[in-house]
């Protein structure tokens, strides 16, 4: 028991330090807008990772003509603005825009019921019956056993959602096969909230538009997320130490 208490408190320890930053964090920016986070390269993010992708088998170079107004490579004779290499800027447009209705329901039913007789066995009945507790024990109902079960269950989930924007993305990796993977991020403060949009997946470059847009349907692997932080997304999420309750209660 004392060592159960132990783990308690230092569980209890624990969470209470780790809220601290938090809370310090959240002191430090009273009656302040919740600052941005800083511009950095993404590669040089410390949860950044290269991709791997499945590649077809590598093509011949084809001969090139020094007086040719054609060059290998090329997308057309005038020079292209699309994003083509690491280091270039596309426009993603994000819309989704999906609805979710679910409405299950269960029932089941079940009875049994199982009568043994016994009325002699081996003339050994008087005996059985000597040790049963029961006044006037039946040979012919020496065992019943009887059951039912009633399970009734309902479920229904209603949702929709519905996001309409537009994210500048960066060329980050040029995959062998002429595939690109872009990131993207944006904040937005308004009213004390900064929004943040970011998008991050793997596009082809035949499905950039000639406005250098591509849709973010279109998109390979896509990771797209749209958060807020500040005031009001604070009112709307439970406090920290109720979460660590939900999190550690086994009821």
């Amino acid at each position: 028991m004392a060592q159960i208490s132990k783990i308690v408190s230092l569980l209890a320890l624990t969470t209470l330090l780790s809220g601290c930053d938090g809370i310090l964090d959240k002191l430090d920016h009273i009656n302040k807008p919740p600052p941005m986070a800083d511009i950095k390269n993404p590669q040089e993010k410390s949860d950044y990772k290269a991709m791997t992708w499945p590649m077809p088998e590598t093509q011949p170079a084809t001969k090139q003509y020094a007086n040719s107004l054609w060059q290998h490579g090329a997308r057309a004779f005038f020079r292209d603005g699309r994003a083509a290499r690491v280091g270039d800027i596309l426009k993603v447009t994000v819309k989704i825009n999906d609805k979710l209705q679910f409405n299950n329901q269960t029932e089941g039913k079940r009875t049994s019921q199982d009568t043994a007789a016994i009325p002699s066995v081996l003339g050994l009945t008087n005996k059985i019956i000597h040790f049963i507790p029961a006044a006037t024990p039946n040979p012919a109902n020496l065992l019943s056993t009887t059951g039912s079960m009633d399970i009734k269950g309902t479920g229904t989930i209603s949702r929709q959602d519905v996001i309409t924007t537009q994210v500048a993305a960066l060329v980050t990796q040029m995959l062998p096969n002429g595939n690109m993977v872009i990131e993207g991020k944006q904040e937005i403060t308004m009213n004390r909230d900064v929004r943040e949009v970011s998008v991050k997946g793997v596009i082809r470059p035949q499905d950039i538009t000639s406005d250098n847009t591509i849709d973010s349907t279109q998109i390979a692997e896509a990771r797209i997320t749209y958060t807020g932080r500040g005031q009001m997304n604070d009112t709307q999420q439970p406090r920290w130490g109720g979460q660590v309750v939900d999190a550690i209660s086994p009821f």
